[in-house]
């Protein structure tokens, strides 16, 4: 059958519709990936999870992570069929639990999405400035390598999302090139033998379980995003669902097979120690001597652009959740607009990027003359940010997995068992059980030195936002009726 065309947009300066049928399975598996970051996660969120553990079995919780978010997306692959939004997670919700949890679930997305992309930018400006001073010999603050960097995302952000999807996949398929290297080389020269010593129950049934799951989370940061795009997707009946099986799969036993193989090129008994001495560097320490220097500065520059990428992608979520909240009057309905030509939720993207402006300015005020140096963007501003919404994450999966339960049990009949109660109550469950993980080992992963007020404020402002959308939820109930009616016809019927 052929391909439908879209309807033609009207002639206005500014439209409420996302660009239709833009996106095709593909497109949206490389969205999904961008947004964990390949070359990221290994340099970066292995790293530290060997290092902060202090256990090998790192491999076993990406496995172990991977089940859990199957299960997860059996749910929300089935609500893709049944609602498009670019709200996925409100939209569900809405459907599920009703109106006023929706909008909750809507005001914990915004500050989780938001929450990540801003928290990226510290990573990526400090990862900028040491490549520049690496390669030129010249030194630039990291706050104004992260201004080049919010430029580039506030772009891409207002262009058509075809646009940032053709980007995203040329990153994409480079950083797995990177990531497919190192592991070759790290089974290569192996000093300690290719064995499955990470892999042994004694190396994570041993008490770390909890903070490998809880750190390991960080790289599915992004895995939900394609229910997202289903206004924008070419068949969003099937592909969404189908992207999100695959992305799952994909980032689960990719990082599960490069993790182990780092571990085995280090040495399963040196692998804690040198990623505590290097952190991220020790990708690149590693293959130091073992490939020709510019093959090396080529991985450092990719790094970088998947840094990147992460950017692109949040941003692309943070927008849409603003462009649907607008559409919805929910949110001031001048967020609901989009552009006329590329379609991109334009009023959303320039918001989102006005927060990231504002961040990045506030922490390069409070980072001038700090005893941190130039660690300063990765010692607070990433792993603040980045840590709290990753503890965002896990509630958003969490409610959205009761939610499908919920919506799929009110007419049983149509749904298989698995689909409607199985599936979606073990991962209600086994993320509900992440939430708490997270909580307990959040001094942990902010690398606080015994207690720390962030450790309370972090997760409580995560936790704030939704309780500001419930009660939010309320006043409109009690006082624009018209407008919650309309989200209970949108969402609910």
């Amino acid at each position: 059958m052929a391909e439908q065309t879209a309807p033609a947009r009207p002639p206005t300066a500014e439209a409420t519709a996302l660009a239709r049928r833009t996106l095709g399975v593909p497109a949206l598996v490389f969205l999904i990936i961008a947004a964990s970051a390949p070359l990221t996660v290994l340099a970066g969120g292995a790293t530290t999870s060997f290092a902060i553990t202090g256990e090998t079995g790192v491999p076993v919780g990406y496995l172990l992570l991977g089940v859990i978010l199957g299960l997860f997306a059996v749910g929300y692959g089935r609500m893709s069929t049944y609602v498009q939004n670019a709200g996925a997670f409100y939209a569900y919700v809405a459907a599920g639990l009703g109106v006023r949890p929706g909008i909750g679930t809507s005001f914990l997305a915004l500050m989780t999405y938001n929450a990540m992309q801003v928290g990226i930018y510290g990573v990526f400006g400090f990862t900028a400035s040491s490549i520049i001073n690496d390669l030129f010999g010249v030194t630039i603050s990291w706050w104004i390598c992260a201004l080049a960097g919010w430029l580039l995302v506030a772009v891409l952000g207002v262009n058509r999302i075809d646009l940032s999807a053709k980007l995203l996949a040329v990153i994409v398929l480079l950083e797995f090139l990177v990531v497919i290297v190192v592991s070759l080389v790290s089974v290569s020269v192996a000093p300690e033998g290719v064995t499955a010593e990470t892999l042994l129950p004694e190396n994570w049934l041993n008490g770390s379980l909890g903070a490998l799951l809880a750190f390991g989370m960080a790289a599915f940061m992004g895995f939900e995003s394609g229910a997202i795009y289903a206004e924008e997707a070419k068949d969003p009946e099937r592909s969404v669902a189908r992207a999100t099986y695959i992305a799952v799969a994909i980032i689960s036993v990719f990082y599960a097979a490069s993790s182990w193989a780092l571990a085995a090129g280090i040495g399963p008994s040196q692998i804690v120690a040198q990623a505590q001495e290097w952190g991220p560097d020790l990708v690149f320490v590693f293959l130091d001597g073992k490939l020709p220097a510019m093959l090396v500065n080529l991985a450092a520059v990719l790094f970088l652009t998947s840094i990147m990428a992460a950017l692109v992608a949040f941003h692309n979520a943070a927008a849409r959740y603003f462009f649907s909240m607008g559409r919805a009057r929910v949110l001031p309905a001048v967020l609901g607009r989009t552009g006329r030509v590329s379609g991109a939720p334009v009023a959303g993207s320039l918001t989102q990027s006005g927060i990231a402006l504002v961040v990045i300015i506030v922490f390069a005020i409070a980072g001038a003359g700090s005893e941190l140096g130039p660690l300063f963007p990765v010692l607070t501003f990433f792993p603040w940010l980045t840590n709290a919404a990753g503890f965002g994450l896990v509630l958003l999966l969490c409610i959205t997995s009761v939610a499908a339960l919920r919506y799929f049990n009110r007419e049983p009949e149509r749904h298989p068992l698995f689909v409607r109660t199985i599936a979606p109550l073990l991962a209600a469950i086994g993320l509900g059980a992440i939430a708490l993980l997270i909580m307990f080992n959040f001094d942990a992963m902010i690398d606080a030195e015994g207690f720390s007020p962030l450790v309370v404020i972090l997760p409580g402002m995560i936790v704030a936002a939704g309780v500001v959308g419930v009660i939010w939820g309320h006043y409109l109930k009690k006082s624009r009726p018209e407008i919650y009616a309309g989200v209970r016809r949108a969402n609910i019927g």
